[in-house]
């Protein structure tokens, strides 16, 4: 059996507990050494067998998940972050079903709900921006044309902006080639929940000399959008002292 597992952000106690769990009763660990915090690694049991996918290709991961389960042992395959975000957990997926061998997947706390924590940032503040658009920049992997920047600029969401800490520059641009002004409050978080975490708040138009100047090149996540320092917003109805809910009764007495 293989367990696709999201490590999280970063610190190692952000991992969820069925994470941590799966962890420790594995007999074999894949994880992303690149960007998964090594500290993980401390939950996994006395002879586990370790293996740093980012000196391997695909179809040797596949190998060591292949030998494992011919061997009656159970994989973790640790992601950063959550393994549905850009985590290529698909193509592993589908060979695995090739072979005929089970899988379950662990999520895990993205980066931007990490940063955004970081920062005691809400995206959806009412009035400002009910919408949270995930996206990235074209590198080595295309996007597809209707998901460019400019365009998912134009709906003036909360964005978060991944695998782009080199192309800074280019993103601040292009965001507002598609509708966010200069002054649209930004911000560039190096290594959310990390020890060397950096948070730099700024805006669209400055991001890439914020980038230089502190010189993140990777591991970085921009998040872009009005609710970044707003203090002007509307309060949820939700818990507004009028607003009848299936556990609660509104009241009329103006109450806040």
């Amino acid at each position: 059996m293989v367990y696709f597992v999201g490590a999280g952000t970063g610190a190692a106690d952000l991992i969820t507990v069925r994470g941590m769990r799966l962890l420790e009763r594995a007999d074999v660990i894949v994880y992303a050494g690149s960007l998964v915090n090594p500290e993980l690694l401390s939950y996994g049991k006395a002879g586990c067998e370790v293996y740093d996918s980012s000196r391997l290709t695909l179809g040797e991961v596949m190998e060591i998940m292949r030998k494992a389960d011919s061997e009656g042992k159970m994989t973790v395959r640790l992601h950063t972050g959550d393994p549905s975000v850009y985590g290529a957990v698909r193509e592993q997926m589908d060979l695995l079903d090739g072979e005929g061998i089970g899988y379950e997947t662990c999520p895990g706390v993205s980066a931007c709900f990490g940063a955004a924590a970081a920062m005691n940032l809400e995206f959806t503040l009412p009035g400002i921006s009910q919408s949270l658009i995930i996206t990235r920049l074209e590198g080595r992997t295309r996007v597809p044309d209707g998901e460019r920047l400019e365009s998912l600029a134009s709906h003036g969401a909360s964005m978060a902006v991944y695998l782009s800490g080199g192309m800074m520059e280019e993103v601040g641009r292009r965001l507002m080639a598609g509708g966010y002004g200069a002054n649209t409050p930004a911000a560039l978080v190096y290594k959310a929940t990390w020890p060397e975490e950096e948070i730099h708040v700024c805006t669209v138009g400055t991001l890439g000399d914020v980038a230089k100047e502190h010189g993140i090149t990777k591991t970085a996540v921009a998040l872009v959008g009005d609710v970044i320092g707003c203090k002007e917003y509307e309060r949820s109805r939700l818990y507004a002292a009028d607003f009848s809910t299936g556990f609660r009764r509104g009241r009329f007495d103006g109450g806040v």
